[in-house]
């Protein structure tokens, strides 16, 4: 079975936030066919978790909170995803704005 994208999978999660009523946008494009993606989840702009979606034993991916350890502190995260980008240039980073994001990203990673 072929294996979707980078690119597919990110703009399938904007289009089913913002069918959900939400607001997703590209925060740094990363390789189109196997970057890493790091969604910045937010609800009504309060911060929430930082999720990665990495290749797990097995051959399948999974999704982990990455969040810093005081995952309130906006200066931490910012900290955390630069060093992240600098050390993988193929990263995307997508901001998801929406009530239960979480909860969002799980169901679209059971599409993938």
């Amino acid at each position: 079975m072929a294996r979707l994208t980078s690119r597919f999978l990110v703009d399938l999660l904007i289009r089913r936030t913002e069918a959900a009523g939400g607001f997703a946008t590209v925060i740094a494009a990363g390789d189109d066919q196997a970057g890493t993606i790091l969604v910045q989840c937010r609800d009504r702009a309060s911060m929430g978790q930082l999720l990665e979606r990495r290749f797990a034993p097995g051959g399948r991916y999974v999704w982990e909170a990455v969040d810093p350890e005081n995952d309130s502190d906006s200066e931490a995260r910012a900290a955390y995803v630069e060093r992240r980008r600098r050390t993988d240039p193929d990263l995307w980073i997508i901001e998801v704005d929406i009530a239960n994001a979480p909860q969002l990203v799980a169901e679209w990673a059971l599409l993938a």
